[in-house]
């Protein structure tokens, strides 16, 4: 038997560090939106009690590094179950990139097992395991928008943004999050504005969601990563709404509700980085219809 589930990617519109906790975390607050630029997760039925991690992306660890391969293994372990799985999955975010690729991989792994194997989770049941596995991954269980809080764990739903555009430039180049949370505890920090951001998005004011968005890492990756900068620029000379790296970077997003303006973002970013797409939103319910 195979499951199929859809991993859809995710931005930041507003992350704010909050600073370094007892456990080596980082204490944040992030607004972040589900896109529809997915990889898909396919897990079929193995007899052996073996978890088997097939991709199709290079660099991309098929062992117990790669969250699924955990999400899994804690499944596993938790209902008993004597059985294993192959999952494949079929990469199309991009790695290392800011987007909680690894991370949504992870939960359509939690959503995928849970129907495969007939476990019957709840909602929470999942956003548990979830929790054990990565950051991010209690967000991507579900999806939508939502203010993540903790060390990104603790997700309240906030309603979903207007419908809008969104282009995605990812240079040919990548970060490790970890480092750049360890060099943001060494420099001074902007903090983005994060409640009004969230009381834009509550008045579904699309030109506000634009002027608020912000970034903490922003700053510490540019450093790093120099196209960012000239990316960016780049986008507001052809008019984005709204600019901003999403997560620790470095890809970079653009606002627009304008199709003629996406248009003209797509093809001015093609000549810059590889890898452009144009995305739109994703609604929680879209990834969590079959248990609700």
């Amino acid at each position: 038997m195979k499951v199929l589930e859809k991993a859809p990617a995710k931005i930041n519109l507003s992350l704010d560090v909050l600073g370094k906790r007892e456990d080596g975390y980082h204490e944040v607050r992030m607004v972040m939106a589900t896109i529809d630029l997915a990889d898909r997760v396919e897990c079929e039925s193995l007899p052996e009690d073996k978890i088997v991690i097939r991709t199709t992306a290079p660099y991309v660890p098929e062992d117990n590094r790669n969250f699924a391969y955990q999400a899994a293994k804690i499944i596993k372990e938790r209902y008993s179950i004597r059985t294993g799985v192959e999952i494949s999955i079929d990469k199309q975010i991009p790695v290392a990139a800011g987007l909680a690729g690894g991370s949504s991989d992870a939960a359509a792994t939690i959503r995928a097992l849970n129907r495969l194997w007939k476990i019957g989770m709840t909602y929470e049941s999942m956003l548990d395991i979830a929790k054990k596995v990565g950051s991010d991954v209690a967000f991507c269980i579900k999806g939508g928008t939502a203010l993540a809080t903790g060390r990104g764990e603790k997700i309240s739903p906030l309603p979903p943004l207007p419908q809008c555009w969104i282009v995605l430039v990812k240079p040919d180049v990548s970060v490790s999050t970890a480092q750049i949370y360890r060099e943001w505890d060494d420099q001074p920090a902007l903090h983005p504005d994060v409640d009004a951001m969230i009381a834009a998005i509550m008045h579904g004011d699309f030109q506000a969601i634009c002027h608020l968005l912000g970034n903490t890492l922003e700053a510490v990756t540019m450093k790093k990563v120099d196209e960012i900068a000239r990316i960016k620029a780049h986008m507001r000379r052809i008019g984005a709404e709204g600019i901003l790296m999403s997560g620790s970077g470095p890809t970079v997003f653009a606002l627009t509700q304008r199709e003629t303006r996406m248009q003209r973002l797509l093809n001015g970013m093609k000549g810059y980085c590889p890898q452009v797409f144009a995305v739109r939103l994703c609604r929680s319910a879209e990834l969590l219809s079959k248990y609700e």
